[in-house]
């Protein structure tokens, strides 16, 4: 990891950071989740720095990025990565993202086609069901809840997240547990300005999707967003999709299962974006 590059650069009007593991390979990009940072991809990157180019990106508000008062709908966010592609000047990546940053990818893949080889999304927020959005737009406690939350784990030390989560999670490996912490204390607060769902005409967008795509689902009685409903509404949006569901893992889906995740990962790249 020493060889690997820390850098920023203007996208979308924003300063955006990134990490680069580097190399004349493949380029991966790695999109995050809500509350994570380019760094949450540590083992992940670990795992395919010796095949691909991986680039992980702090999304804005998070991490080491810009965190500006007001863009935070997933077309800023899409055209946050669109521009990020482009000025690094990679040829049409694989974009991985996990929940907030597989909506960021499915947006990306629909608006800037030209710009994307694959995809691959880690229970991403089923909002295409819109009996979902409609639940999270009559759910008046949701945007008390989010500030709650951050202002929760802002009031903690690294070493107190650590701990905390170390006991939620004792599967998690401990340079997991380190960048998990330090990101939740980077947040800015201006991502409470975040949408509660997003405006989106999610049935027209996703038909737009022509890259190779694969969708990550979890167990949805441990935490995962995406139910075989869920799955099968995004696979009749977008045909090409395929689905590897991994069983006994959550919402985070590379760190409870890192091997099965990993082996579907490494199978669906090698069919479609191979190194």
């Amino acid at each position: 990891m020493t060889t690997w590059q820390s850098a920023s650069l203007q996208s979308n009007g924003i300063r955006l950071h990134y990490t680069r593991t580097g190399g004349d390979k493949p380029p991966i990009v790695l999109a995050h989740g809500f509350s994570d940072d380019g760094m949450c991809w540590i083992e992940v990157a670990r795992a395919l720095e010796g095949d691909y180019d991986l680039i992980m990106p702090d999304a804005r508000g998070h991490g080491r990025s810009e965190g500006p008062e007001s863009g935070y709908t997933p077309q800023d966010m899409a055209a946050d990565l669109a521009g990020l592609i482009e000025q690094l000047g990679l040829e049409r990546p694989a974009v991985f993202g996990h929940s907030m940053g597989a909506q960021t990818t499915l947006t990306l893949a629909a608006l800037y086609p030209e710009k994307v080889g694959a995809i691959l999304l880690e229970d991403p927020p089923p909002w295409w069901m819109p009996e979902l959005t409609q639940a999270a737009l009559n759910d008046p406690s949701r945007p008390a809840k989010r500030r709650a939350d951050i202002v929760e784990m802002k009031r903690h030390t690294s070493a107190e997240l650590i701990e905390r989560q170390r006991q939620a999670t004792p599967h998690w490996s401990e340079s997991e547990l380190e960048t998990w912490a330090e990101a939740k204390l980077r947040l800015s607060f201006n991502l409470l300005n975040r949408p509660i769902a997003p405006d989106l005409e999610w049935g027209e967008l996703l038909r737009k999707i022509t890259c190779p795509s694969l969708l990550i689902s979890a167990d949805p009685s441990l935490g995962g967003m995406v139910t075989p409903e869920a799955a099968q509404g995004l696979q009749e949006r977008i045909p090409q999709l395929e689905i590897a569901t991994i069983d006994g893992a959550g919402h985070c889906i590379h760190r409870d299962k890192f091997e099965q995740t990993m082996q579907a990962v490494r199978a669906f790249l090698n069919k479609h974006y191979p190194a």
